[in-house]
């Protein structure tokens, strides 16, 4: 395959995870064997995410139109590309943990709905709950209450029947 074709090809394949992607999180991979890299890609693959290494003028090329093009000045040096492709938060989760892990590589910057995140934000992003959890905080403070309500009832009837009951223990005794 020729070089220009190849290079068309990393093109459309990125193309491809930008348009689907709703977060991009940048990152500098500078001293991570290919296993760490490969390891990397595969706890980001199990959370519907992609990693990608590239060269930066195609990723410039590549992200030209679309909300990510604001990354282009965050593409320096030996870096590579998270998409999130489901939740906006686990890309940077799943990078964050695995630096702290490793305690190799770093964050470059992100991009999230046309803004251009620096490294210290999208820390920031890492640390928020993810779409799951949230769902599952909203459930537990909607339920919470009608929890509430349904035991206080109980509470009434169960002490009138307790009261019911020591009335009849008196009046048949």
């Amino acid at each position: 395959m020729s070089t220009k074709a190849f290079k068309q090809e990393k093109i459309e394949a990125m193309k491809e995870n930008f348009a689907k992607a709703k977060v991009a999180v940048v990152t500098e991979y500078r001293g991570l064997t290919v296993e760490e890299i490969t390891k990397l890609r595969r706890a980001l693959q199990k959370e519907n995410s992609d990693y990608m290494v590239t060269k930066n003028t195609l990723a410039k090329v590549a992200s030209k139109g679309t909300q990510f093009e604001v990354l282009a000045e965050a593409l320096k040096g030996p870096v590579a590309i998270a998409f999130g492709f489901a939740d906006e938060v686990v890309p940077a989760k799943v990078v964050t943990k695995f630096i702290k892990e490793t305690k190799k590589g770093e964050i470059v910057a992100a991009a999230l709905d046309g803004k251009l995140l620096n490294a210290k934000e999208t820390e920031v992003l890492a640390s928020l709950p993810s779409k799951e959890e949230l769902y599952a905080k909203m459930l537990g403070s909607i339920n919470s209450p009608a929890t509430g309500i349904v035991g206080a009832i109980n509470a009434v009837m169960s002490g009138l029947v307790r009261a019911m009951d020591q009335v009849a223990k008196q009046k048949s005794a």
